[in-house]
């Protein structure tokens, strides 16, 4: 029977536990996206006894941009920065690895200064040409380059919580008539192609996770029977290691489960019993004896404690002292 503390082998890398810091958008950056010493030191302070952070997301061009503050990873000379942080997280025993993302159509305008671009056009929204998508796909890798560059063992690319992966994955977005939109196969398209690119990119032995829109909670969207067709995609022809399973256009923290510990982990462990690679169950979760459960029980492999870490940097520490 596994346990929270216990290691998980995934490739050449060795995670020291089952907890994961998933990214969560800090305001720690700088107004350009260059990282400052601030955020680096906040990821170190969490990362001193959890298995896998991985930094918020950094936005792979200014068109994918959402708040003032985000991160970037649009440019060479953001580089610098991430080898700081690689080696800062390297030095406490963790591999490094960032989100790289895209908003898509909920861009933020007023920091854009254009009209957001998603896969199908709206009052607030143009859609993005088919040129288009093969420019974003070569952003996505070339981002992932700099990070890889940078000293980085690996990218998540930010598939959930209405992003532009995401947009295209689900239906209520997705309006296409082209090959990209329309039935499950064609809105798996561009995601996949973002993944195999990625992946080509870094090469066989570096780290590829991909979050997860698995429920949009909505009676026309996805739910995670198409989210299982998908991972098992992602896994077969995308060359994804990890899978980070959250909510789709309902976001990370939908109000229904406002009290509710684990509201995502039942797609998860779905998810889980169909695929051949790790799986990272969330959702609000805040008490380690529960944390410890879910690993136990085999639902996922990995627990990713997000909200209780970003208000106790010692979170993780006092959990597993608790449990032995």
């Amino acid at each position: 029977m596994p346990k929270l503390s216990e290691p998980l082998h995934v490739k050449e890398y060795t995670l020291r536990n089952r907890l994961v810091f998933p990214p969560m958008q800090s305001g720690r950056a700088d107004f350009d996206g260059s990282i400052t010493p601030k955020l680096v030191n906040f990821y170190v302070r969490r990362s001193t006894h959890i298995g896998l952070p991985i930094v918020e997301h950094a936005y792979i061009d200014l068109m994918g941009k959402i708040g003032p503050k985000q991160l970037g990873i649009y440019a060479d000379s953001l580089i610098p920065g991430y080898e700081k942080l690689a080696t800062a997280l390297h030095s406490v025993g963790v591999p490094a690895v960032v989100q790289i993302s895209h908003a898509g159509g909920v861009a933020n305008k007023k920091v854009i200064h254009n009209q957001p671009a998603g896969p199908s056009s709206s009052g607030k929204t143009r859609m993005l040409e088919i040129c288009e998508l093969d420019q974003i796909c070569q952003q996505f890798a070339a981002a992932a380059k700099r990070a890889i560059d940078a000293g980085f063992d690996g990218v998540e690319l930010h598939g959930a919580h209405g992003y532009l992966l995401n947009q295209f994955f689900s239906p209520l977005l997705n309006k296409r008539v082209d090959k990209y939109g329309g039935d499950l196969q064609k809105r798996m398209r561009f995601p996949l192609e973002v993944s195999k690119t990625v992946r080509h990119q870094i090469g066989p032995n570096k780290l590829l996770l991909y979050r997860l829109g698995s429920d949009d909670l909505a009676p026309y969207g996805i739910h995670v029977e198409d989210a299982i067709v998908f991972a098992q995609k992602l896994v077969e022809i995308g060359g994804v290691d990890i899978l980070d399973v959250s909510g789709g256009m309902c976001g990370s923290n939908p109000k229904q489960f406002k009290h509710v510990q684990g509201y995502f982990i039942p797609q998860a462990m779905a998810i889980k019993q169909k695929v051949t690679v790790p799986v990272i169950g969330v959702g609000g979760i805040t008490e380690p004896k529960y944390a410890n459960t879910i690993i136990q029980e085999e639902k996922t492999d990995l627990v990713a404690i997000g909200r209780a870490l970003w208000k106790d940097a010692q979170w993780a520490q006092k959990a597993l002292e608790n449990l032995n």
